[in-house]
Parts: C-alpha cells; structure tokens; sequence
C-alpha cells in the first residue's frame, strides 16, 4: 500500500513538473514572439522619438514624443542603403527625421525645403526656392537682428543646388537650429522616416502633461 502511495505521489510530483515547464515555455515563446514582432514593427512600420531640442519650435516642443512611419518612404533594408515598397519620396513641407550627417549616432529632425534639383537661396531670413519665395505657415523667427553670411550662413545664404537622392532640411524655429544652411544635405539613405503624431508630451520645465498636444499630427 504504502508503495502505491509512493508511485502516486512521484507521478502526481512529476505532472507538477511537467506543468511548470509547459507554462514557463509557453511563457518564453510568447515574450519571443513578442520581441520580434516588436524589432518588426520598429524596424520596417513605426518608431518612437523624443524631441530633445527646441530646433523645431512652436510645432515640436522639447518633450514631445513622436511616431515616424518607416515605410512611407520604402523600407529600408537592414545594413543596405536600398528601400522597397515605397509609397513615395519625401515632399517640401515633409518633417522627418534622419541620421545626422556629421554623426550618423545621433538623430535629428526638421522640415524637407528642397528637393533633388531644386536651388535653395537665404536673403535676410527668406527662404527662396527655385528663385520664388517659400514661406512655410510653420517657421518662426526669435531673433531680430540680420546676420552677415561673411559670419555664417543662417540669414544669407549662397544658392546652392540639391543633389540627386539628397534633401535640403530646416528647422521651423529658424533662428535657432542648425541644418542644411550650415551642413547642406541629408542623403537619402540617411531618412528614418516621416514624422507624422504626437502620441506623448512631456513639459520639463513646468513638470506637467501637455495634453492638448497628444494625438495631434503632425504638419
């Protein structure tokens, strides 16, 4: 009797087991599974952003958190610098966000300008395009004074051309951002994607939710 007792409980003990290990496999495939749908998602469909910086005042503030579509422009393949199934190439008027040129670690934004072709001239803040001037409803100016281009290039500028498969960029808080006025082009290849809601936005400063900016697109 007392060894039937013996076998029951082993087998009862050993169906424990065998349970314990069903749930923690399924627990470890699920959290699998998750992780690469989660590199997927993030590396062809949609990535998150956090604005650091205050380069694209008043329609970016620093703490605002955005979702950039990474297949607009096509999907970039992994450690290439091709793209398939594009929808189309990026517009003047496109915000995206790219692989800062002169240090590819770090990521910025600002606003498409000029186009593969296109000619981009500054005079005295102004934007011209192709010899017209380009006013965009987004872009503020902070500071009043004019600088020389002698100095730098931020209010007056030298017309130069886009290259083909290359981007003119600006920030929309003109006076206060360092762009393509002062490094010139974003390749094509460089573009992580279109940047187009606020999902989350954070006041530092103030230490407060800014609520009226989440789930606004981005224009």
């Amino acid at each position: 009797m007392e060894d039937y007792k013996n076998v029951a409980s082993e087998a009862t003990q050993t169906h424990v087991e065998t349970k314990k290990k069903h749930i923690v496999r399924e627990y470890a495939e699920s959290i699998i599974i998750a992780v690469i749908l989660a590199l997927v998602i993030r590396t062809f469909v949609v990535q998150a952003f956090k604005i650091p910086s205050g380069s694209m005042e008043d329609t970016l503030a620093i703490g605002d958190h955005i979702l950039v579509s990474k297949f607009i422009y096509g999907t970039k393949i992994p450690f290439t610098s091709s793209r398939i199934l594009k929808i189309r190439d990026p517009r003047r008027g496109d915000v995206i966000v790219f692989e800062y040129p002169e240090d590819p670690s770090k990521d910025f934004i600002k606003r498409v300008i000029g186009t593969p072709g296109d000619t981009v001239q500054v005079v005295n803040k102004k934007v011209y395009v192709n010899g017209k001037l380009y006013v965009n409803p987004h872009e503020v100016h902070k500071e009043s004074d004019i600088i020389p281009k002698e100095q730098n290039p931020r209010d007056n500028m030298d017309p130069v051309t886009v290259p083909a498969n290359s981007y003119f960029v600006m920030g929309d808080n003109r006076d206060r951002s360092y762009d393509s006025r002062f490094w010139k082009f974003v390749r094509n290849d460089q573009i992580k994607g279109l940047a187009f809601i606020k999902y989350w936005s954070w006041d530092k400063e103030h230490f407060s939710v800014r609520w009226r900016n989440i789930g606004k697109l981005i224009d």
